[in-house]
């Protein structure tokens, strides 16, 4: 125990414990405008570390993941619209189904690498885009879906309508998420994944299906985009074709470089300066968020050349303090 709070660690998780009272405690002094926009930000970050799973964990480049997020978020919709409203159902059908497209899909892109798998996800978050809008009849098309049913906790529970309430549940979700999604780059098979991305032949020669684990990977990250779009239908109670297409998608690959390979937090945080700069930003200043966000991001890969995990070993980490008297001793 002491040597998890040493010196180095500790303002780390002071910083960890503060952020996590703050985001509980948010509803208490906030407006559920901003609560809301709070929500959107972590929903956004779980979709963008899903996909971090992907590039900064197994070296896997997708245009693609958007698809997933969106796919997962039709079918919350729709089961609220035709089925129940019920959040965790839909966290469970919006995951699997996110998860198995992933899947599905994966069997066509995993035998390519570089530029030749990336354009393969474009073509396939392009493929979905385009199916979403023309498939009226189940999709509403370019309309999208609107009015989905507000949250129901369990079967028969109340409508949950107040901003602090989603605002919980979304957190709550969110957590659970985070902590999964940590347990999974600790474990043995995200050690594999991180040999794979710096060398697939060693890992072939060492006896690892590589095969098998860029499928597993994208089966994961596809069930937590999923989820994460579920809980972007909870919050919205609209999803259109636009939160399938490669906007979706390169807006959470450019997230991924801003907060730094493999940098679970740095997700959140990167999800936070788009979510800001152009939903809320954009707005103040004519509808130029999106110019503003494009020079945020280059800004960010000049100046942050590690992304925002570069940041923690000099700001947030301090340097240990020599024992009284070892200099003597040296």
């Amino acid at each position: 125990m002491s040597r998890l709070f040493a010196g180095r660690s500790l303002p780390i998780y002071l910083v960890a414990l503060g952020v996590v009272v703050w985001l509980v405690a948010l509803p208490f002094g906030a407006s559920g405008y901003t609560v809301g926009v709070v929500g959107r930000i972590l929903t956004f970050g779980l979709f963008v570390a899903s996909l971090d799973l992907l590039v900064g964990i197994a070296g896997l480049p997708s245009l693609g993941h958007g698809a997933f997020f969106g796919i997962g978020a039709y079918a919350a919709a729709l089961l609220a619209q035709d089925v129940t409203a019920v959040g965790p159902a839909q966290l469970a059908v919006a995951g699997a189904i996110g998860a198995v497209a992933a899947g599905v899909t994966g069997l066509v892109t995993i035998r390519s690498r570089g530029i030749y798998f990336v354009m393969l996800t474009l073509a396939i978050g392009e493929v979905a885009r385009q199916v979403a809008d023309s498939w009226t009849s189940l999709t509403g098309g370019a309309n999208g879906l609107a009015g989905v049913p507000p949250l129901r906790l369990f079967p028969g529970g109340g409508e949950i309508v107040i901003a602090g309430h989603i605002y919980w549940y979304v957190l709550a979700v969110t957590a659970l998420a985070y902590g999964l999604l940590a347990i999974v780059r600790a474990s043995a098979f995200g050690q594999a994944l991180k040999g794979m991305r710096d060398n697939e032949d060693r890992m072939r020669a060492l006896g690892y299906s590589v095969t098998g684990l860029k499928l597993a990977v994208l089966f994961v990250a596809g069930g937590f985009a999923g989820v994460a779009g579920s809980l972007w239908v909870t919050q919205l109670r609209f999803v259109s074709p636009a939160d399938v297409g490669f906007a979706t998608s390169a807006i959470a690959l450019l997230c991924v470089v801003i907060a730094g390979r493999g940098s679970l937090w740095g997700s959140f945080v990167a999800a936070a300066v788009v979510i800001i700069v152009r939903d809320e930003l954009g707005t103040v200043i004519g509808g130029r968020g999106p110019l503003v966000l494009g020079l945020t991001f280059i800004a960010a890969v000049y100046l942050l050349p590690r992304g925002l995990a570069g940041l923690v070993p000099s700001v947030l980490r301090q340097p240990p303090k020599p024992a009284l008297g070892a200099g003597a001793a040296q």
